[in-house]
C-alpha cells in the first residue's frame, strides 16, 4: 500500500520530559492544530499528555 501525503506522520513527544516519543498519522485538514494525546509513558510510570512535535 503506498503512503499518502494526505495523512503524513507525525512524531508525538512526552511533556514528562523523558524523551519518549510515539508515531501515528493525522489528517491535517480535520486537525490543523497540534495534535496531543494522552498515552502511557514507560519512563515516567503514568499516563501523561503527548504533543506532536514539527
Amino acid at each position: 500500500m503506498a503512503r499518502s501525503t494526505t495523512r503524513p506522520v507525525v512524531r508525538l513527544t512526552s511533556t514528562a520530559g523523558t524523551g519518549t516519543t510515539y508515531t501515528t498519522r493525522k489528517n491535517p485538514r480535520n486537525d490543523p492544530d497540534r495534535l496531543v494525546l494522552r498515552k502511557y509513558d514507560p519512563l515516567a510510570g503514568r499516563h501523561v499528555a503527548f504533543r506532536e512535535e514539527r
